[in-house]
């Protein structure tokens, strides 16, 4: 029997499939009957005739190829498996080990009286089944259709095959194949895949009768294919000048591209500049160092980039640039088109605008001033003029009253 396989059938009386035929009496009244065994491949069998009124008449044992094993307890054939373990008047016993799907088929017991008369004890061989094998028959590509075949190479009776993803069966093709005595049996699936199901857990179950509820299992996790990205992760913080920056190009793939390039746009990188990996490094930033870095990256099923736009400020009044990068990285085929990381600039308010606010203040209050002071002048002005009218009138009136003007013209009334 093979290390840590549990039979499940066995040659004790009680697991056997028997099958007990009895003889026709021969004159004397013998006979003989023969027991059918099933036994798992590897273990050992035991094949007994039991004798009736045995007198001591040759007993003969033959394999299914009708090759004597056993003459009267005596050893014929050179097979070194075949252990007589008891001869007796009542049981004929003969101990098979290591069995094999070969050794499959019906082994005679022969009484020899008058008349030679003989039953058949039928030897069954149960093939469990291995842990299947899991083949792929087309590679997961995001955006395609992989198919998958579970495989159990040889068992008798033949296997029963499932998938299952998340305690769910998927439904595939069985297909059997007979190898000679055993029986190959095939569960194929096929399932869209995206970049979510790379590393996907899929489980490939085998169930056999002999295994009595036990499954033999086959774990399979997902390779799933697809084009890199690619996103430029810069520092957080203010930049000043002779500071030093560390830009890293984080980048994902199936497969994980190996070579990572860094460029600048229209330009050449900085002498000063380390490129280590996915990281590039500069120290002592000067304005020299302003552009547009271009971080790629590529595999067998696409190539992707992102780019950051550097500015180092000199001037001491101003605060330097704090880079915050706005849009993630994306794959492209050709030309590249990607925006990348945005820089903003932020200024403290200049003193020489402060003091054209205030020259500004103190020219409108001026200008008001100058307003109010004509206003004042112009109104003066009117009221003199109103004030010689009402004397002129006045002296009418008195005019009119020295000369005696009668009530017959009217009378006239004059507001002073």
């Amino acid at each position: 029997m093979r290390p840590g396989q549990r039979p499940l059938l066995s040659s004790t009386p009680s697991l056997l499939l028997r099958s007990l035929v009895l003889l026709s009496l021969s004159p004397r009244g013998q006979a003989v009957e023969a027991e059918n065994v099933t036994v798992l491949e590897g273990g050992s069998a035991h094949i007994s005739c039991r004798l009736q009124n045995y007198d001591g008449s040759i007993v003969v044992i033959q394999n299914p190829r009708r090759q004597t094993l056993f003459f009267n307890g005596t050893r014929a054939l050179k097979d070194d498996r075949f252990q007589m373990v008891l001869f007796s008047p009542q049981l004929v016993r003969i101990t098979l080990t290591n069995v094999s799907v070969s050794d499959e088929g019906g082994y005679f017991c022969q009484l020899y009286t008058d008349d030679t008369h003989h039953q058949v004890a039928t030897l069954s061989v149960v093939v469990l089944p291995e842990v299947p094998i899991v083949e792929v028959k087309t590679e997961a590509v995001e955006g395609g259709v992989m198919e998958l075949s579970c495989v159990s190479p040889r068992s008798k009776p033949p296997a029963t095959l499932r998938w299952v993803r998340d305690r769910r069966e998927i439904p595939g093709v069985i297909s059997q194949q007979e190898n000679g005595k055993t029986v190959s049996v095939s569960n194929t699936i096929r399932i869209p895949v995206e970049r979510k199901d790379n590393g996907a857990a899929l489980i490939c179950e085998a169930s056999h009768p002999a295994l009595v509820g036990q499954k033999r299992v086959r774990h399979y996790s997902l390779d799933v294919h697809f084009a890199p990205t690619v996103k430029i992760i810069p520092p957080q913080g203010i930049l000043r000048e002779g500071d030093s920056l560390s830009l890293t190009c984080s980048v994902t793939g199936n497969p994980l591209p190996r070579d990572i390039h860094w460029t600048r746009v229209n330009d050449t990188l900085p002498e000063r500049a380390e490129k280590t990996g996915n990281i590039l490094h500069m120290s002592r930033l000067s304005q020299s160092h302003n552009g547009t870095y271009l971080c790629q990256a590529h595999n067998n099923y696409g190539r992707a980039a992102d780019h950051y736009t550097l500015l180092v400020y000199v001037s001491p009044t101003s605060h330097p640039a704090i880079a915050q990068p706005t849009s993630p990285s994306f794959r492209f085929s050709g030309e590249y088109k990607d925006p990348g990381a945005v820089v903003e600039t932020h200024s403290a308010v200049p003193y020489a605008v402060i003091g054209g606010i205030l020259a500004l203040l103190v020219f409108t209050i001026i200008c008001v001033l100058i307003v109010t002071i004509w206003c004042s002048v112009r109104q003066k002005g009117s009221y003199l003029t109103h004030e010689a009218s009402g004397l002129d009138e006045h002296g009418e009136v008195q005019e009119a009253f020295l000369n005696g003007n009668d009530a017959s013209q009217g009378k006239k009334e004059y507001l002073l």
